[in-house]
């Protein structure tokens, strides 16, 4: 269903792309990253109120899966990632991905002490978490590049980030083809 390769714009949208952001902690950031999830994905099903994703069931996945090893990939990024809550009601087929250029770095307990000014959150369906594991592994090689943080981090707004993103997806492909 998905390919091995995963682009960086392949799940997130460019609404879900958010700088300035301030957390005070890496709490605060995967509560505020619970909440873009869940507002994003009710916008995309426009259900009725009792059948609305949950702000709290999103950032308690993240949260939990944060309590088995922290998701910082170093050099100031992390890639929080969980399983979406599961809903009775609403099928959701692939995952969910959000960005995050944060106003002031975070510590997130990073292998290399640095703190974290820019999180890449995906939140993945049930159903497709196996076929995307080895997709989460590539996607942490790609966001540890130097060069691209440095640039996600000189960006000045969500568009700079999309098109930083969108360039290194086409960048990545040209280099599998070769």
């Amino acid at each position: 269903m998905f390919s091995n390769i995963m682009k960086l714009t392949e799940f997130l949208q460019p609404e879900n792309i958010h700088t300035g952001v301030f957390a005070s902690s890496k709490k605060r950031a995967l509560e505020l990253i619970g909440k873009m999830v869940a507002d994003s994905l009710n916008q995309q099903i426009e259900c009725e109120s009792e059948q609305q994703i949950c702000s709290v069931a999103c950032f308690s996945h993240l949260f939990q899966r944060e309590k088995l090893g922290t998701t910082a990939l170093n050099n100031g990024i992390a890639l929080p990632h969980a399983k979406l809550p599961y809903h009775p009601d609403v099928r959701i087929e692939k995952p969910i991905a959000v960005f995050l250029q944060l106003d002031n770095p975070i510590d997130f307990e990073a292998d290399d002490h640095k703190e974290v000014d820019l999180i890449y959150a995906i939140l993945f369906p049930e159903q497709v978490c196996s076929e995307l594991k080895g997709c989460l592994v590539d996607l942490a090689e790609r966001l540890s590049d130097k060069t691209l943080l440095k640039h996600l981090r000189s960006a000045e707004n969500a568009e700079d980030i999309w098109q930083i993103l969108s360039y290194a997806d086409q960048h990545s492909e040209q280099s599998q083809e070769s």
